[in-house]
């Protein structure tokens, strides 16, 4: 789960603290086998979560890193549509942003992080003021930098 969408720690964490209650000796086996099935259940959950969104895997991630904590339903359409617009301008639409090896090279990290502002700038609801603007474009950027240069996304 973390390996398709980064956002998701909570999920490893909560497994790392139920694991490490049950190896303290703090829970009894039938509540430490209750709290994996209830985390087995959230993981299910998650898992359907792009389906119940109707975004695909990447459009979900994207979704996770720039929605804010307290939004109405407006402002979540917004920033679904603005992770589809995203990735969309970044796969698909000309002219090409990831070039081969963008991440390696300078110029192009700058083209790709003022493509992901700029969509970001036209999509984003204006509810996000500068300060939550820039944070949110740096998180996208550094997700996309760490993927590409594992090799595993966002590498052309």
């Amino acid at each position: 789960m973390l390996q398709e969408n980064r956002t998701r720690t909570d999920f490893a964490q909560r497994l790392q603290q139920i694991i490490d209650t049950y190896n303290a000796g703090g829970s009894s086996n039938e509540h430490y086998f209750d709290e994996l099935m209830k985390f087995t259940q959230a993981m299910k959950d998650e898992d359907e979560r792009p389906i119940r969104e109707g975004l695909t895997k990447d459009e979900l991630e994207l979704f996770d890193l720039l929605k804010k904590d307290k939004m109405t339903q407006e402002e979540t359409k917004k920033v679904k549509l603005a992770a589809r617009s995203l990735l969309h301008r970044l796969l698909n639409q000309p002219p090409k942003v990831l070039v081969q090896d963008w991440y390696r090279d300078s110029q192009s990290r700058k083209v790709v992080q003022a493509t992901v502002e700029q969509v970001l700038d036209q999509s984003l609801p204006d509810s996000f003021d500068r300060i939550v603007f820039k944070e949110k474009c740096d998180n996208v950027f550094d997700m996309m930098l760490d993927y590409a240069s594992q090799g595993r996304k966002w590498a052309a």
